[in-house]
């Protein structure tokens, strides 16, 4: 079969791999029917993920037909579409019986594209598969289930659900990229007052809008602090989620914020990022972090299918399966191309 694989740091490598096999009684082979590519995919052939290394295909979202199953496999049938979920789940340790599947302690985790073969592939091996995929309803398309496989979920438990947004809060989002659309997505189900979305990228600014921010900052032209400031009667943010991944994007969100207020990190970071303890020790700030857990997939499936979420307003380009190449392209000049998601499919 052919595969995105990783070769070091650089531009990754469409290329003949062995087909995937059953190696536990748990597995399920998946055919891929539609994958996509991450911003974590990126930060991984620019290096900033070193537990990733050469030779292993990337990749951890999917939705495909279950081609084959292990023996203890049982939520699942041959022929099944289901959703992969980024995060492998045992179901069985104690992190996972409390919904902490990405501490999973028995083997599970993200696993895929990072220490197993992920499914920028033609076939990809699901580990876990009865914790670890959904069935999905003939009602959502490939491409709207695609979205909650990570970026959907990681914006909503990572960003909204840890910083608690409640009904008339003031939210401001830095970065308007997938994850921060998908919080602001998210944010706009709790009812705040304002959605606040921080941006240098126009083109990123008005997709914004159409997935709920009421309010838009181009930080390369106007001071977000100020703004954020005019809504609060000069207080601040009472939560700012962070959806880049840079230090001063990170010290950004620190300073948008009021006294008491939240912070949500969910960008992934390459560098270190200051927290200024002797500015903000006394302001009484909760900051967040984490890795996605998806227990909230069933639940934004539920929205989903019920379309009291429309998640296909993140794809805007689609490619078959073997135009990987130009699609890393598209995906990887985001400011130039106006991409958000890039849909891979057969």
């Amino acid at each position: 079969m052919k595969a995105i694989v990783y070769r070091g740091r650089g531009t990754p490598s469409w290329e003949d791999v062995p087909d995937p096999e059953i190696n536990d009684d748990a597995d399920a082979i998946v055919r891929v029917d539609a994958t996509t590519i991450c911003g974590t995919d990126l930060h991984i052939l620019d290096g900033d993920v070193p537990s990733v290394h050469p030779g292993r295909i990337i990749g951890h979202e999917a939705v495909g037909t279950v081609e084959e199953i292990g023996s203890s496999v049982r939520t699942i049938a041959e022929g099944d579409r289901v959703l992969v979920s980024c995060i492998s789940s045992c179901g069985m340790c104690q992190p996972c019986r409390e919904g902490h599947f990405g501490q999973c302690r028995g083997g599970g985790g993200w696993l895929l594209g990072h220490n197993r073969d992920g499914t920028q592939a033609e076939f990809a091996r699901i580990p876990f598969a009865d914790t670890s995929t959904y069935q999905l309803p003939a009602a959502v398309s490939d491409e709207e289930a695609l979205m909650l496989a990570d970026v959907v979920p990681t914006g909503y438990e990572v960003g909204v659900l840890k910083s608690r947004v409640q009904p008339g809060e003031v939210v401001a989002v830095v970065g308007s990229g997938p994850v921060g659309l998908a919080a602001i997505m998210g944010a706009r189900l709790f009812s705040p007052s304002h959605i606040v979305a921080i941006d240098p990228a126009d083109r990123r600014l008005e997709a914004a809008k159409h997935f709920g921010a009421d309010v838009t900052v181009n930080d390369a032209a106007a001071n977000p602090l100020e703004v954020v400031r005019s809504l609060t009667d000069g207080r601040g943010a009472d939560v700012v989620i962070e959806a880049v991944g840079r230090p001063e994007t990170f010290e950004m969100a620190v300073r948008l914020t009021r006294p008491g207020a939240r912070v949500a990190n969910v960008g992934v970071h390459g560098k270190p990022a200051a927290f200024h303890l002797e500015d903000q020790w006394t302001r009484d700030l909760t900051v967040t972090t984490g890795l996605v857990d998806t227990y909230s997939t069933p639940l934004l499936l539920r929205l989903l299918a019920g379309r009291q979420i429309d998640t296909r307003k993140f794809v805007t380009h689609r490619f078959g399966l073997d135009e990987f190449p130009d699609a890393y392209d598209v995906f990887t000049r985001a400011g130039d191309s106006g991409a958000l998601k890039v849909v891979l499919s057969r």
